[in-house]
């Protein structure tokens, strides 16, 4: 049974541009502003994390200062209780944490065992509960790892279950590096959903393989209504080599507006906004329908 409406959760601006060698703050404030005016309500606008291993998002504070007022939603990724601190005072309104459902890739990536990973959010979770600020929790690597290659089931369960105990109002299901096909996508959501409200989770699939519409279509079609994407397809995995870009907006919203679904945002203006910031970082949006569209300010 599909979802009457989707939520599209933006993470260009973050997760994308992580991954980008150089880009200006103006840059990044005029390709969420963009966003907002295309409808995108709910957007992932930065992370304070340490900008020696980050150094793409040292200006997260001057992007959010910059941004221009609107009911749009912004979070950031905050690994630690100074990266929530930070947040806070900045005036964000939820926050992001992230572990994975593999243990080298969370021993390779911030250095620590999953179960660590999860106690360091204990501060984090009491300071957004005494500030009344949502926490949105991420776990990677589903449906693989490039270090241990396959990822228990169970295992993803169990720490998607510990997010959601923690206080997540919903945790987002990442295949980091795009090995996800549509039967193990649903082998995977129905195992999960079992136990876990389809309400409590959203998907987040890289394109390595090409499978990632394909996912979402499944996804969908198990009552998942909120789904992560990226405008342009950027996006990677500073940890995970070989991974490509996120979902492309464009191709997800073509997907919805195809099976008649509700989600908000013009497509146009998306596409717009991706050619607009492929130009800034001197490449081409990685989206097929932006392609097919070409369309140009």
């Amino acid at each position: 049974m599909f979802p009457k409406e989707v939520r599209i959760v933006e993470v260009g601006a973050r997760d994308g541009l992580q991954n980008e060698s150089s880009v200006s703050t103006n840059d990044k404030v005029t390709l969420i502003n963009g966003l907002v005016k295309a409808g995108l309500n709910s957007i992932e606008a930065g992370a304070f994390v340490s900008p020696k291993w980050v150094p793409q998002m040292a200006d997260t504070k001057d992007v959010l200062a910059q941004l221009e007022l609107s009911n749009a939603n912004f979070s950031v990724l905050t690994p630690n209780l100074k990266g929530a601190e930070l947040a806070l005072s900045a005036g964000v309104k939820e926050f992001a944490i992230f572990t994975a459902a593999s243990e080298a890739f969370t021993k390779k990536n911030i250095n620590c065992t999953i179960d660590e990973s999860i106690e360091r959010f204990a501060p984090i979770m009491t300071l957004a509960k005494e500030n009344n600020i949502k926490v949105r929790g991420y776990v990677s690597c589903v449906m693989g790892c490039p270090y241990q290659g396959e990822v228990a089931i169970s295992e993803v369960l169990r720490v998607t279950k510990a997010l959601l105990d923690m206080g997540c109002y919903e945790v987002s299901l990442g295949d980091t590096v795009g090995v996800g096909n549509a039967a193990y996508t649903q082998r995977l959501l129905t195992a999960l959903l079992e136990y876990i409200p389809a309400d409590k989770l959203a998907v987040h699939f890289h394109d390595t393989y090409g499978q990632a519409l394909t996912n979402i279509y499944v996804a969908l079609s198990l009552g998942i209504a909120t789904v992560d994407s990226a405008v342009a397809g950027l996006g990677g995995c500073p940890y995970a080599q070989g991974a490509s870009g996120n979902v492309a907006t464009e191709d997800l919203i073509y997907l919805l507006d195809g099976l008649g679904i509700y989600h908000g945002v013009d497509l146009n203006s998306v596409i717009e906004t991706a050619w607009q910031i492929s130009r800034a970082l001197n490449k081409t949006p990685q989206s097929k329908v932006s392609l097919a569209m070409q369309v140009h300010d």
